[in-house]
């Protein structure tokens, strides 16, 4: 990871950070990553010791993961609003000692825990002597699950540099994205706009004020973005690209965005956390059809469902048996469809709703409920039934109050002239508050 640093000091005077109005210079990232590696040199923090990291967006939080890899440990980046419960991660991943950074950005402790854990995986790669990182599902499949990667093969996608941008990272450093967004700006020798506000509104202020050039989000974000209004009242014509991925796009969502941003590239991300993020390519800006791969990365579809063999890919899981096959093939658990070189993401299996034998994709669905007036977002989601096995259920916000019995007539009405029969939403509810988490991502609620 020198390399990096040593990036970082051909460009002294360029802005790396701008958080919450305060610009931080490649020049201080270098300073601070040093004078945080004596303070952690200081407090005997060497090689193999795991190292939880809780705190938000800032530069000093970076500087942190960064003077820590330096001195080979295996970092655990945890956030207040993190997708597992602390003591739950701490319990998988074991933490000797215990970073924490306060709201504004500044450290507040480096605690010793000597909380060993019990993991096989990770007793053998501290052997290695290489920085680790430790990343967690959300758990909403199940128990989450710790994700251990070689730090160094992370960043090493990025050692080509490649043209700086202005862009918000959009995903918390806990997130696989969030970690692989903040790597490719600073390589690049860009400028990282964070906020601690993550409201569209917030988001669109930032945008305008520090002339952003990348947003990367999700759609979920885009369609409260779209529902909003707010990118009418703010001035975002600084954006070049706006990159979508975690979850499947709405088309419905997707065609609202191309109208607001003529001039902007649309650009469909692909990534999961056990492979890394890969290359990829749209169709064109109004397409859901994407090209993946690139340098390290292959690709193949089996019984309809993506399989990803990654040279980034992680070492291991923590706390759950491998789910790489022998040849280093990864089951996405995405089901697509394929057109020659290019794919379209359908969903997840685990979402997927059968009724009566026949599958629903919820995404197609909501895409076309987002369609249909009054309707500002909707999750869709399955509930079991006796006869056909599941029927389809439709969450929706409203942009103004209305009988529930008016909304479910007028979106039958809709669906029956873009859908089959069985993927009509036989059952609508109405919802008083987002169907979106904190980190603006579709909850779908079964």
């Amino acid at each position: 990871m020198e390399w990096l640093i040593e990036r970082f000091r051909t460009a002294p005077d360029r802005t790396a950070f701008v958080h919450e109005g305060r610009s931080v210079s490649y020049g201080e990232v270098v300073a601070t990553v040093a004078e945080l590696g004596a303070r952690l040199e200081e407090r005997e923090v060497g090689p193999g010791d795991t190292v939880a990291v809780v705190g938000d967006y800032s530069p000093e939080v970076f500087c942190m993961l960064l003077a820590l890899v330096q001195r080979r440990c295996t970092v655990v980046p945890l956030t207040p609003a993190s997708v597992v419960e602390e003591s739950v991660a701490l319990g998988v991943s074991g933490c000797d000692w215990y970073v924490r950074f306060d709201d504004e950005g500044a450290l507040a402790a480096i605690e010793h825990r000597g909380l060993a854990a019990e993991s096989a995986l990770l007793t053998e790669f501290r052997a290695r002597r290489s920085p680790g990182l430790v990343l967690f599902s959300s758990g909403t499949s199940g128990r989450p699950k710790g994700m251990l990667h070689d730090f160094a093969r992370v960043a090493e996608k990025f050692r080509r540099q490649r043209a700086p941008v202005v862009a918000i990272p959009f995903l918390m450093m806990d997130h696989f994205g969030g970690i692989n967004t903040l790597l490719a700006i600073t390589s690049s020798l860009g400028r990282v706009v964070t906020v601690a506000d993550r409201s569209v509104a917030s988001i669109c202020a930032a945008i305008a004020r520090e002339r952003v050039q990348l947003l990367p989000a999700t759609p979920s974000f885009l369609t409260l973005l779209m529902a909003s209004n707010a990118h009418r009242e703010h001035d975002l014509s600084s954006l070049t690209r706006i990159t979508y991925g975690t979850e499947v796009m709405p088309q419905a969502t997707l065609d609202r965005v191309r109208a607001a941003f003529p001039g902007v590239v649309l650009q469909q991300t692909y990534g999961l956390s056990e492979v890394g993020v890969l290359r990829s390519e749209s169709r064109d800006d109004g397409s859901l059809w994407m090209r993946i791969g690139g340098e390290g990365f292959q690709t193949r579809v089996v019984d309809g469902v993506l399989w990803i063999r990654s040279d980034y890919a992680m070492v291991g899981y923590l706390n759950a048996p491998s789910e790489f096959d022998d040849e280093g093939w990864f089951n996405t658990q995405d089901e697509v469809e394929v057109d020659g070189d290019w794919f379209r993401v359908l969903g997840r299996v685990t979402d997927l709703i059968n009724v009566g034998g026949q599958k629903v994709y919820p995404a197609e669905v909501e895409g076309v409920v987002l369609g249909v007036e009054n309707v500002q977002d909707v999750a869709v989601h399955g509930e079991e039934h006796g006869l056909l096995g599941q029927i389809v259920v439709a969450t929706v916000v409203l942009e103004r109050p209305e009988p529930v019995e008016q909304v479910k007539r007028r979106m039958r009405q809709v669906c029956a002239g873009q859908l089959a029969g069985f993927k009509v939403p036989v059952k609508v509810v109405l919802s008083g508050g987002p169907l979106h988490s904190s980190r603006h991502k579709k909850v779908r609620r079964g």
